[in-house]
This record gives C-alpha cells, structure tokens and sequence, in this order.
C-alpha cells in the first residue's frame, strides 16, 4: 500500500507542479486538430470549384489533415516532455514503415489504389458502376476504401486495390444506360410486323430516346414455342441518378410493348409441355373400359 501511495504523491506532485504546461498542450491539441478539420474543410471546397471530380478534393483534403494531425500529436508528445520517445519515433520512422508496410501491406496497397484513384478516377460521386459484380452508387471514397451503395440499399465498403485490380464498368459516364428485354410471339404470327408494332410503341415512349441512339428490335432466337424478340433501348441517365427511377422506365417500356401486341392479336405462349404413355397396355385397358362404358 505504500508503493501505490507513493506513486499517487509523485503523480499528484507531478500534475500540482506542471498543471499549467498541461493546460497549454491540451489547448494545442484540440486547437490542431480543430484548425486541421478547417483546413480540410476548406481546401476541399476549393478543390471542388477547381476541379469537376469531388473524389480527388476529399482524398486530398484527407490526406493533408491526416499530415497536419500527425505533426500535432508528434508536437503534443515534445511538449509534455517526451523528447527521447519523440526522438526515437522520428528516428526509427524508416523502419517501423517498411516494419508496418510488411506486416499491414493490404492496408499499404489500399493506401496506394486511393491515391491513383483520386488522381486519375474513372468515375465521379453518384456514378453507377459495377466492379468484381458488385453493382452501386459511388457515394464516398477514403485512403482505405471506397462507399457504394446498392439500388437495394445496401452499403459496400469496397477496399480501393479491389477497384484499381479488376475491371470497372461505368454505367453513367457519358449519361446513357442501354435496357434490353425479350419477348416470345407464336410461330403462327409474323415476326416482321410485330417488330414493327414494338417500334411504333417505342417511337411513342418519351424517356426512350431517339436519333442516333434509337431502339433495336431484332428477332433474337426460335425457341421451342416462341419467336424471341429482343427490344434494346436507351435512356438519358443525366435526368435522375436514382435507379429506380430507369427501372420504372423499363418497366413501363415492357408493359406497353405486351399491350400493343396484345390489342394487334398476336399471340403470347406459355412453354408447351408435351406428354407421352409408352405404357401399350394401359392405353389398350382404357380404350376397353370406354368401349363397354359407351
């Protein structure tokens, strides 16, 4: 018990004695970090009137206070008195980050994918895109990972190496996403009219767009009971960046195509299932009793 009194005296003596130089580095440390998150804050609003990609001004600004907070906490330690540890820390920074590269290379390779990201990204906040067949919003993107979110409303946290590694499919870099559905007409119709009553609902369709990206429709296979044929149409993303918004607009597209071949009279089957008795006397037993049935 006198140890652990004497250890309370020399702390109490300790914090009596230096109570003022701990006031001064606790207001430098919240004062760091405080002007640290504004000079984030503000060259990352610069960064964005400068620069139509907001994912390079985040990861700039990111960068530049995570730099800013290091240098005040390395400063905290000199001021309450660490020199040797402080010392040591920045003596030994070579090795601990081969030490800590080594041993955290993941983290070190996401590092790195974010930097090139940020620098040269194939995409922008709210882009869809679909990498390693994960399909979603970019919503964020940090020195570890990038945020996207799902059209069901999940969000994935997807490392950055993982983007720079596989191919990235970028749905709304130029504004337009192409849909496409099949629908079966039966043998007994003809095809080249039924094109042509889908190109007509099309043509009357306003989201569908027209020019030199107006709808294909083309015969697509002769399946068992059904002539495919498939509808390929474009719409303008830059209108709304909200998938289910384009969803309605395929929906609604497959909705009149069905009427307008309906109210035509064409003809829209279901599979045919076909079937067979190999059995010889069962057929002839059931013919016998219709016969004395009749």
């Amino acid at each position: 018990m006198d140890g652990f009194g004497e250890i309370n005296d020399n702390v109490f003596h300790y914090f009596e004695t230096n109570y003022v130089n701990l006031a001064f580095t606790l207001l430098f440390l919240v004062a760091g970090f405080l002007i640290a998150n504004f000079i984030k804050h503000r060259i990352k609003l610069r960064l964005i009137k400068k620069s139509p990609n907001q994912i390079t001004a985040n990861f700039i600004s990111q960068i530049i206070s995570f730099t800013i907070k290091t240098a005040v906490i390395l400063t905290t330690l000199y001021l309450l008195g660490l020199n040797a540890f402080t010392n040591k820390v920045l003596a030994g920074a070579g090795l601990l980050t081969f030490v800590i590269g080594f041993a955290l290379k993941d983290i070190g390779e996401n590092f790195l994918a974010g930097i090139i990201l940020a620098f040269k990204s194939p995409f922008k906040l709210n882009d869809m895109i679909e990498v390693d067949k994960i399909v979603g919003f970019v919503k964020d993107i940090n020195i570890r990972e990038t945020l996207i979110k799902t059209p069901d409303g999940k969000d994935v946290f997807l490392p950055n190496s993982i983007i720079l590694k596989n191919p990235l499919y970028n749905y709304t870099i130029d504004g337009f996403l192409r849909y496409e559905f099949i629908v079966g007409i039966a043998y007994e119709n003809n095809p080249n009219l039924a094109i042509g009553v889908i190109r007509d609902t099309l043509n009357e369709i306003e989201p569908v767009l027209k020019g030199d990206r107006k709808p294909a429709i083309v015969i697509d296979e002769f399946a068992t009971n059904t002539i495919n044929i498939k509808v390929l149409f474009w719409v303008n993303t830059f209108i709304t960046k909200k998938r289910s918004h384009h969803i309605n607009i395929r929906s609604h597209v497959m909705d009149q195509v069905i009427g307008a071949l309906i109210t035509e009279g064409f003809s829209l089957p279901a599979s045919i299932v076909e079937l067979k008795n190999y059995d010889q006397s069962s057929s002839l037993n059931l013919k016998l009793d219709n016969d004395k049935e009749v």
